[in-house]
């Protein structure tokens, strides 16, 4: 891949927004030095580049920092317009629509996924697996708008909303080895059970994504470092 500039990315393994910067950058053939971090021990590099939040994933080109994980990958987009596919949509309004069910993706489904490994009781874990379940029923709804009966959310290849989106599987996959949640039912979500299998087979995410098991390991460590009380199976 070739570069442009100086280019670090500072991330996290497991982190699926350190994942869906990933995805872009390779999807733009963009060379960058990586970076990993510690979030229990927050590098000096990390705090000064990322002063507000303290998270990653932070990219730093030409020791310019910038931070969360959407606006890099639309930065990336911008920035090196010329190299590999673009990945916003070109139409102003597929543009916003997209950049709208990304933010929901993080607002909602996110939080209640992670809420599931959180949770200290049996029925505060279902309550957040209903929840997962009830954002992935809305995100059936929107493949079938924005696929407009192609294989991704963004037509014939992967785009903006497929990573925002596909950036979380291994997560998903990982709650689902620990407390048994299958998020991805033929019966009720088949369009995006389908896509999740098209999504995983990609170069991209072949090359990029991690094991789930490593999220399961990383998962066990919170848990035992917090003193949560939950039982994964």
């Amino acid at each position: 891949m070739s570069g442009e500039g100086d280019i670090k990315l500072l991330g996290m393994v497991v982190s699926p927004f350190v994942v869906r910067v990933r995805m872009a950058l390779h999807m733009k053939g963009v060379s960058y030095a990586y970076i990993e971090q510690d979030l229990f021990n927050k590098s000096e590099l990390l705090l000064r580049s990322n002063p507000v939040n303290k998270k990653v994933p932070v990219l730093i080109h030409g020791g310019k920092p910038i931070s969360e994980s959407l606006v890099i990958v639309q930065y990336a987009d911008e920035v090196w317009s010329g190299k590999g596919a673009s990945i916003l949509p070109a139409d102003p309004h597929e543009r916003a629509v997209a950049r709208f069910w990304a933010a929901y993706v993080d607002d909602k489904l996110f939080p209640a996924y992670i809420g599931i490994m959180k949770a200290a009781t049996e029925e505060a874990r279902a309550e957040k697996a209903k929840e997962a379940l009830v954002g992935l029923a809305s995100l059936e709804e929107a493949f079938t708008q924005s696929s407009k009966g192609k294989p991704f959310f963004a037509g014939d290849s992967v785009g903006y909303l497929d990573l925002a989106v596909g950036c979380n599987l291994f997560w998903l996959e990982a709650i689902r080895k620990m407390f048994g949640v299958t998020f991805f039912d033929v019966g009720k979500t088949p369009l995006l059970a389908a896509w999740a299998e098209r999504f995983a087979g990609t170069e991209m995410a072949r090359e990029v994504v991690p094991d789930a098991d490593s999220a399961v390991v990383f998962a066990k460590k919170l848990q035992a470092r917090f003193g949560s009380n939950t039982s994964a199976k």
